[in-house]
């Protein structure tokens, strides 16, 4: 059974860092195609980074794109998301997600498309 255990998250001021981790269990990372996403308050949960399963291709919301860094470790079935120069609008809970073997079409940025959840993590930027 494929589980999904987050780390990390917490407070942190404005223009500071956080690292957010995802532990895979249960298979083999290399087949996944890896995501995060983050919920704000009264709001869907939204696309934050995707990370290919087959070929090295990460892909950012544009709200983050240069300032979060996502990164997979096949080997240690990890998978990681740096968090840089955050704002307080990056504040929401954030979650990994994962896919066994995407098929064609696999909508990376579509919540939807993805079986496997963390629990979520709370994120709170202080201005």
């Amino acid at each position: 059974q494929v589980q999904l255990r987050q780390s990390g998250g917490g407070l942190v001021q404005a223009g500071g860092s956080l690292r957010l981790s995802c532990q895979l269990s249960g298979r083999g990372m290399s087949e996944f195609a890896l995501g995060w996403f983050r919920q704000k308050p009264g709001t869907e949960r939204e696309f934050v980074a995707h990370m290919s399963s087959v070929i090295s291709w990460t892909t950012y919301a544009e709200a983050v794109k240069g300032r979060f860094t996502a990164s997979r470790n096949n080997l240690q079935n990890t998978y990681h998301l740096e968090m840089n120069n955050l704002l307080p609008e990056d504040t929401a809970v954030y979650f990994c997600a994962a896919h066994f073997k995407p098929a064609s079409g696999f909508q990376w940025f579509n919540k939807t498309s993805y079986r496997y959840w963390g629990r979520g993590t709370q994120v709170t930027v202080s201005s």
